[in-house]
């Protein structure tokens, strides 16, 4: 069953737990409260959803999940503020996605290893040089683009969009770049269009991680990084996990299986067991 996280700005959040969270307790408030924390686990992991996917469609993450479970490690799968039962009135900007993903972290017991989905990958990056705290990351497929490359006035056209209401042509500007036959794909899940409010922190992450060198801008974060790609991707997706392993010291890139942007829960469980396995609060 599904529980609910409040954030600081008073948006309602729906997440799937699994697992013992060690630094927080076994889903115990009053153990929380009385400070009874297993120093020396793992941090549980956060999956950050790109652009369009919550629970109700993501197979792939919630499997993965699961698979994470029986394999000792705890997770939160939560649906993005706009999606699926996180509904959310008004413009869904890039700070209250921020506020959500910190009140998901405090859930998951003060910190947490961020599983980042595409976009997803640069929300977590900026959630965490804006005060969220992170024990890790595992970017997934990071579409990021050297400086002034683009997002800034792309983010900018789907903000203007979706100010005016038009969630149809906002979801269209997003996926600009994608086949025709995916846009329509995509149109036909009626969800997509209502939903597409939520695809303005998406964006406005992107074009963050074009504002500057992504070296300035991941300056502070010191924790282990996994830069992933499937083993069938874009070649955007493979100068990200190069971008990425440059900038971050000591960050790692890894190729898994995985095609069409997506990977596949057994082996990804796998990798992210060993890599959180690494990591002690």
């Amino acid at each position: 069953m599904s529980e609910v996280a409040t954030t600081s700005l008073g948006d309602r959040v729906a997440f799937d737990r699994r697992g013992a969270f060690g630094h927080g307790g076994p889903y115990s408030d009053a153990a929380h409260a009385a400070g009874a924390y297993d120093r020396g686990a793992a941090p549980a992991v956060v999956f950050v959803a790109g652009a369009g996917p919550w629970r109700e469609i993501d197979r792939e993450t919630t499997s993965t999940a699961e698979l994470l479970q029986a394999r000792g490690v705890a997770s939160i799968v939560y649906d993005r503020l706009g999606r699926g039962e996180s509904p959310a009135e008004g413009p869904i900007t890039l700070d209250r996605e921020v506020a959500a993903l910190a009140a998901l972290v405090e859930s998951a017991g003060g910190d947490a290893v961020l599983c980042g989905h595409s976009s997803g990958c640069s929300i977590a990056l900026y959630a965490a040089t804006h005060g969220v705290p992170v024990a890790g990351f595992a970017l997934w497929e990071a579409p990021l683009a050297p400086p002034d490359s683009g997002a800034r006035e792309w983010a900018a056209e789907i903000g203007r969009l979706l100010d005016h209401g038009a969630l149809d042509g906002a979801l269209a500007a997003y996926m600009k770049d994608m086949p025709p036959e995916i846009l329509e794909a995509v149109r036909s899940i009626p969800a997509m269009v209502t939903q597409a409010g939520s695809l303005r922190p998406d964006a406005e992450s992107l074009a963050w991680a074009e504002s500057a060198p992504l070296a300035d801008l991941c300056a502070g974060i010191r924790v282990p990084v996994l830069a992933m790609v499937g083993e069938e991707t874009y070649e955007i997706m493979d100068s990200a996990a190069e971008l990425i392993a440059a900038a971050i010291p000591g960050a790692e890139r890894k190729r898994l299986p995985g095609a069409q942007h997506g990977w596949k829960p057994e082996p990804m469980a796998a990798e992210l067991a060993a890599f959180v396995s690494r990591i002690r609060h």
